[in-house]
């Protein structure tokens, strides 16, 4: 287990644990099942303790947590017959988005999500789910597949934003970002998003500009990262935590302010203790957005998305 920073002395508690049972592994005499027991109870309770009223910063530490379920995790446990498809048929595939055709309950959809990746080597591949151009390119035309042949949409949204480099730039990415934002609006299908980390930016409303959008208890979505606001705003990087504050990024203050419709609850300690927990958690929140769409004609979708986008901010933190 990765610990974050608010965890230190959690994890002291389940390393002594942990030190009790290899003694008593290596000596099959000393009675340490006890001693070992009281401290799993004392750590259990620290987690609670520890998640019952996570900040805003450290709720963003949790979304970025390494362990969590990413994408391609969710696309393998809850749907079937998954056929990946690739690239933009105009420059090249972007790694950092990964979508196809699946079946989710048995039913046909398309699915389209950012992947981090789990490890060094696959998260250079997928460049931290931070996607370029094409990546935005290829979701258009994933959604205009939906779209032609009346299959739901799911989006999985994981990223920290699209990527600043000089060739994304140069190949059109504020575009590509606004043509996805907008193909979101256009389509006649069901389409359901559920923010599995971080939301981060343009990056992330080009795919959850959604008539469902639903958010992991302790995932975020903002704006701009905390890190930038405070680099913006105080001209310090080290403010993330009064931006974290600031930004209103939480899934239960979003929820108030009317930008998503739902939270989905994380097991005690976060998506990363609970995997499969969570998976199961996120199938369900899919099903019931789906069920909430299914039967509606065409127009009556993407009317229903578009005043959903036109109302937010009629609501603040205070009604």
């Amino acid at each position: 287990m990765n610990y974050l920073e608010f965890e230190k002395p959690l994890a002291e508690i389940e390393g002594k644990a942990e030190e009790l049972r290899a003694m008593g592994r290596g000596n099959p005499g000393m009675d340490i099942a006890k001693e070992a027991e009281a401290l799993d109870k004392k750590a259990e309770v620290m987690l609670r303790d520890l998640y019952k009223d996570l900040t805003p910063w450290r709720k963003c530490l949790v979304a970025r947590h390494p362990e969590r379920p990413h994408c391609k995790d969710y696309i393998d446990a809850l749907f079937t017959e998954y056929t990946p498809l690739a690239g933009d048929r105009n420059f090249a595939d972007d790694h950092a988005v990964m979508g196809g055709l699946a079946r989710f309950n048995d039913s046909p959809v398309m699915v389209i999500g950012h992947e981090k990746g789990n490890d060094t080597k696959s998260r250079i591949e997928r460049n931290f789910g931070m996607a370029r151009p094409e990546g935005y390119r290829k979701a258009i035309r994933l959604m205009d597949m939906a779209d032609r042949f009346r299959l739901p949409v799911i989006t999985l949204v994981d990223t920290p934003g699209a990527y600043p480099g000089k060739g994304a730039e140069e190949r059109g990415q504020a575009e590509a970002i606004a043509r996805s934002t907008q193909k979101c609006l256009e389509i006649g299908v069901p389409l359901v998003s559920v923010v599995i980390g971080e939301g981060g930016s343009g990056g992330a409303v080009a795919f959850a500009t959604a008539n469902r959008v639903a958010m992991l208890e302790h995932s975020v979505y903002s704006v701009i990262s905390p890190e930038g606001c405070a680099s913006i705003l105080w001209k310090d990087a080290e403010k993330m935590r009064e931006a974290a504050e600031a930004l209103r990024l939480t899934a239960q203050d979003l929820q108030k302010l009317g930008v998503i419709d739902r939270i989905i609850k994380e097991p005690v300690g976060g998506a990363q203790r609970g995997r499969r927990e969570t998976i199961e958690a996120v199938g369900k929140g899919i099903e019931a957005m789906l069920k909430e769409l299914s039967g509606k004609k065409p127009e009556a979708l993407i009317k229903d998305r578009r005043s959903k986008f036109i109302d937010m901010g009629s609501k603040g933190l205070a009604a």
